[in-house]
């Protein structure tokens, strides 16, 4: 009997797709009490072939098409095909420790909780200085705020949103599934809804994921454009700032603190001292963070760490202003 269905949304993904379904396939948890299902949105790279490969050699493992494309509706497609008592939402981008999946599942019937995750390590493919930097700005807590899951915890602590997690198939039942408007933060926004409506989500220290970020500045900064731009629409869509915390503001407000002053410059010149005032507090500390990172001895520039902090704060920050004055398009 099959209890647990493990689901992966993917796209034009050939770059990363076989490392995951590697890491999947080497888990220590029985093959038989689990599916999975890799949920395509039409690829058009080769990351469908690649897929099929495996589907022909592994029975539990199968191919579902996403003709909507989005992430929302792989996972929708996903949930409505599985039949586990637990369900898990996998990304392609990361590969699994060996003992993911069944720490995963023994905690969240240990901890009764309706969704558990872990820590999940930030690295790259390829190994370049500016690779490198990107890796640590992404693991600083500088660069993320306080996502304990990116960070790291020591112990089993209660959260708001956890990546790739575990749920009770009874909290789609009671909550609904994933909002198909939102292109994003579709994850946080469920987990949202869950502490919300009084269930429990759970960061554990005992398993480990590593995802693979983008290693090129351009594709980080794009990708951090779009993540604080559906910050905004995620907003806007749901109507409710609790989908969201806090922390996902914090790049547009400095972003803020930069052009307001300077907008209101022909009012009086000396608001121009604020906007000066808000970028030197941000490169002396960021400069500094630079150093302690630097200090480490891993080979790390102090150039390269700057210009990754500084692009992916702004890039963030603009993409939420960007957000304030746009709205999405309808997928549907």
């Amino acid at each position: 009997m099959v209890q647990l269905s493990v689901i992966i949304p993917c796209r034009n993904e050939s770059k990363y797709i076989a490392n995951c379904i590697e890491s999947i396939v080497n888990q220590d948890y029985p093959k038989s009490d689990m599916e999975v299902y890799l949920v395509d949105g039409m690829s058009t790279d080769g990351t469908r072939d690649i897929i099929a490969d495996y589907c022909a050699k592994y029975d539990y493992i199968h191919l579902i098409d996403n003709p909507m494309h989005y992430v929302p509706y792989a996972l929708n497609l996903g949930i409505e095909k599985a039949v586990g008592e637990m369900i898990m939402r996998l990304d392609v981008h990361t590969t699994y420790d060996a003992n993911y999946i069944s720490v995963l599942v023994r905690k969240l019937k240990e901890l009764d909780a309706d969704n558990v995750g872990c820590v999940c390590r930030t690295d790259v493919l390829s190994k370049t200085p500016k690779s490198l930097a990107i890796k640590a700005v992404l693991s600083s807590r500088f660069g993320v705020g306080n996502s304990d899951f990116r960070t790291g915890v020591a112990n089993v602590q209660m959260v708001d949103t956890v990546p790739f997690g575990c749920y009770k198939r009874s909290v789609f039942e009671k909550y609904g599934l994933f909002d198909e408007r939102l292109v994003r933060n579709q994850d946080i926004e469920f987990n949202k809804r869950i502490v919300n409506g009084g269930g429990s989500i759970y960061l554990i220290p005992q398993a480990l994921c590593t995802y693979y970020a983008r290693d090129t500045f351009r594709a980080m900064s794009r990708n951090s454009y779009s993540n604080g731009r559906w910050n905004i629409l995620t907003v806007k869509i749901t109507k409710r700032f609790s989908s969201l915390s806090l922390r996902h503001f914090v790049p547009m407000l400095f972003v803020l603190s930069l052009i307001c002053p300077l907008a209101l410059m022909p009012v009086d010149l000396r608001f121009g001292l604020l906007s000066a005032a808000s970028a030197c507090a941000y490169i002396l500390l960021t400069l500094f963070m630079c150093a302690n990172i630097s200090a480490q001895g891993k080979g790390f520039k102090i150039k390269y760490l700057f210009a990754a902090f500084a692009m992916l704060h702004l890039s963030y920050g603009i993409g939420s202003l960007i957000g304030l004055f746009s709205f999405p398009k309808k997928i549907k």
